[in-house]
C-alpha cells in the first residue's frame, strides 16, 4: 500500500492510497478511521476526490465518528 494523495482539511486527516487496483480513502480523527474503497478505474483522475468530498460527505462522517466514539466508550464500560 502506498499513499498517493493527502488532502488538507481542518478537522481531518484525509489520505488516499493505492492499493491492488483500488484507491484508499482515508479519513481520520482523533484515533477514529474510516475508509473507503474506490475501483481506480471509477475515477478520471485523483482529483475528481476533491469534488467527491463535499461539505455534506464530511458532515456524514462525522456523524459516523460521533457514533464510533460512543460505541467505543460502551465497549470500554462494559470491560471494566
Amino acid at each position: 500500500m502506498r499513499l498517493v494523495k493527502e488532502i488538507a482539511h481542518s478537522r481531518y486527516l484525509i489520505q488516499v492510497h493505492e492499493y491492488n487496483s483500488k484507491y484508499l480513502l482515508k479519513i481520520t480523527l482523533d484515533s477514529y478511521e474510516q475508509l473507503f474503497k474506490l475501483e481506480k478505474d471509477e475515477l478520471s483522475s485523483l482529483d475528481m476526490l476533491d469534488e467527491l468530498l463535499t461539505p455534506d460527505f464530511f458532515s456524514n462522517c462525522l456523524t459516523r465518528f460521533i457514533s464510533m466514539r460512543e460505541d467505543m466508550l460502551k465497549f470500554k464500560k462494559i470491560t471494566k
